[in-house]
């Protein structure tokens, strides 16, 4: 811990490093948080009539699931893009 008391961010140069950064419990709620806010304005705006009218295929749960997983995805990215250590010799 720093000595504000908040705990350092991990940081990843390694493929198994980036796993650990993107499954670390902060960033996980942080990321889980940003989907499930973002996909439920995204799935009202683009399937909620769909399912409330009874009509949900297959294909509709499909773009609902991928509706949450975007934004999953793109948070992570900026988690990753922000805690990279990069090696002084190869910049």
């Amino acid at each position: 811990m720093n000595a504000a008391g908040a705990e350092r961010a991990p940081t990843w140069s390694t493929w198994g490093e980036l796993v650990l950064v993107v499954t670390c419990a902060r960033n996980f709620r942080r990321t889980a948080a940003i989907a499930l806010c973002v996909g439920t304005v995204f799935f009202a705006m683009n399937q909620l009539g769909l399912v409330l009218a009874g009509r949900a295929t297959t294909s509709v749960w499909v773009k609902a699931a991928l509706t949450y997983l975007t934004p999953l995805l793109v948070s992570n990215f900026g988690v990753l893009s922000a805690t990279r250590r990069r090696n002084s010799t190869s910049d």
